[in-house]
């Protein structure tokens, strides 16, 4: 079957006006649809909303020393309070994702409105009565299950209404800087409006989860209303397409083998596309489970972004250890809440550049959807002829190493007693981590196609619940230790000997996740062997 699918000739048009490619192959209608930048724009804004909102737990570390001092919780009870955020945060994806795809962003808008609100209230209550510290784990569940329901919504809403063209990579920054950029203003806010006495003191908070829990309410149930898929009888008609051109699917039937109900043209035009949908979305979820370089790519994800966020969530308590606690200190201290917003705004520049940049520089497949070789037929593109391009995997190795140095920076001793050079660590990390996020669901897209993106993408972030919840229990086993040497009280610690031992390990991490990454995209059967435009 000739492919009918409409060639993206209105490229250079503004990425928020422009719509969705429209296929006369639809069964729907025998006209293309006209325009929808209405829609499109208050989905776009309503992803842009939920996704300057949802990094609330990125700022964890604004808070943590005020639980060890107050709640008097040992490093351990400290990182299993993020341990729990960071697992609930990623571990639902796939369910999550596959619900997303099928159903659609909106009640996942809904469902962290309300997860948020039990999650800050219950958390606020425990800090205030001093109550049960499995209460404030189920809290930080529930925050973290909010944080990835408000985040995959947005970043779905915008994969699937822009993903398909050559601004993808700018498509999909977009609400990845800006969630990255909520942490930044959040602690802003925490630190300018809720702390007990100046800024860079302790926060309240009761009061700051309190607000937490009201405002992430209202923002989820509003952004819910505006978030939706526009034209997707059109990506999913191309996608059908795509695939029996492929053999992976036969052209007159998407249902099960022998269940003529599931026929296309038996229960009408509505059933009719969604049974197409369900059987594309599940072809395409078995391609993508049994292809070798997802599961290596996605190995190496979890050897990157685990030290990431453990230099995130124990941001507070690193920096207490470099100052002497046994002195007066002269000089002003460094914050968390500094660092918090030092690592959202570099976090944010980058994701922005390397979406943009990757527009620009990287290849772009000729197939707009699914890229990967089969026995039965092939759907690798060959790419745009430019005279200069860069791989998308080039820039995620380049900033993978960017994040290496920086915490590589922190287990030498670098800033030890000199609290004001921490900002070069905190840049580092917030650049190597903010672009390796950003970067990984792009290549997604470009590889495995968009309308399956939530499944795919749940699948693989998955596995960065692990790597955080490994390398937080590496952090306060070091940290633990020394403070165990040390007679300081409350379960603090001072010097090298609390972190450095742990951000080394983490340096190795990545530089593994490098050998993998690069194994996936240049190894035996890798994506460069089989023609995939990466």
């Amino acid at each position: 079957m000739a492919s009918t699918t409409t060639p993206d000739s209105d490229s250079s048009s503004p990425l928020l006006l422009r719509s969705p490619s429209t296929s006369t192959i639809s069964s729907l209608s025998s006209t293309p649809s006209p325009p929808c930048n209405r829609p499109l724009l208050l989905s776009f804004l309503s992803a842009l909303l939920l996704s300057l909102s949802a990094g609330s737990i990125t700022i964890f570390s604004l808070y943590a020393p005020t639980l060890q001092t107050h709640l008097q919780y040992s490093q351990y009870l400290i990182n299993g309070l993020a341990s729990a955020a960071s697992i609930a945060m990623y571990i639902p994806v796939p369910l999550l994702g596959y619900y997303c795809d099928r159903v659609g962003p909106a009640p996942l808008s809904r469902l962290a409105a309300i997860l948020f609100s039990l999650g800050y209230a219950g958390a606020a209550y425990v800090f205030s009565a001093k109550s049960s510290y499995l209460i404030m784990v189920a809290s930080f569940v529930f925050i973290g299950c909010g944080t990835c329901a408000m985040y995959l919504g947005a970043v779905a809403t915008c994969a699937k209404n822009f993903g398909r063209g050559k601004n993808r990579g700018l498509a999909l920054a977009v609400p990845i800087a800006a969630f990255g950029l909520s942490g930044m203003w959040l602690s802003q806010v925490g630190d300018r409006f809720f702390s007990k006495e100046k800024r860079g003191g302790e926060i309240d908070v009761v009061k700051f989860f309190l607000f937490l829990s009201v405002f992430l309410g209202v923002v989820g149930m509003v952004g819910s209303l505006g978030l939706n898929i526009v034209g997707e009888e059109e990506i999913i008609e191309e996608a059908v397409e795509e695939l029996e051109r492929s053999g992976i699917l036969t052209p007159a039937r998407y249902g099960t083998i022998g269940d003529e109900e599931n026929e296309p043209g038996k229960q009408g035009e509505e059933e009719d596309v969604k049974v197409k949908k369900q059987w594309v979305l599940n072809a395409e979820t078995r391609r993508f489970l049994t292809d070798h370089t997802m599961w290596c790519f996605a190995l190496g994800f979890f050897f990157l972004i685990g030290p990431g966020e453990a230099f995130i969530n124990n941001m507070g308590t690193v920096i207490k250890t470099l100052y002497p606690p046994t002195i007066d200190f002269v000089g002003e201290k460094t914050s968390a809440a500094t660092h918090v917003s030092i690592v959202g705004i570099t976090s944010t520049i980058v994701r922005l550049l390397t979406g943009t940049l990757t527009d620009l520089l990287a290849p772009s497949p000729q197939a707009r959807h699914i890229q990967l070789s089969s026995s039965t037929g092939s759907l690798r593109g060959e790419g745009d002829k430019r005279w200069f391009s860069v791989s998308r995997v080039s820039f995620l190795l380049f900033f993978a190493v960017v994040l290496s140095l920086g915490l590589a920076g922190l287990a030498s001793g670098l800033v030890q007693n000199h609290g004001d050079r921490l900002w070069v660590i905190s840049g580092l990390v917030g650049a190597g981590y903010g672009a390796v996020f950003s970067l990984t669901p792009i290549i997604i897209t470009v590889i495995w196609g968009v309308e399956n993106f939530a499944t795919n993408w749940g699948i693989v972030a998955m596995f960065p619940a692990l790597g955080s919840t490994m390398w937080g229990v590496v952090y306060s086993a070091v940290y633990q230790n020394g403070a165990n040497k040390q007679v300081i009280g409350d379960n603090l610690c001072y010097g090298t000997e609390c972190y450095a031992a742990a951000f080394w390990a983490m340096t190795v991490s990545v530089w593994v996740a490098c050998g993998l990454v690069l194994w996936a995209w240049k190894g035996r059967d890798g994506w460069s062997q089989r023609g995939i435009v990466v």
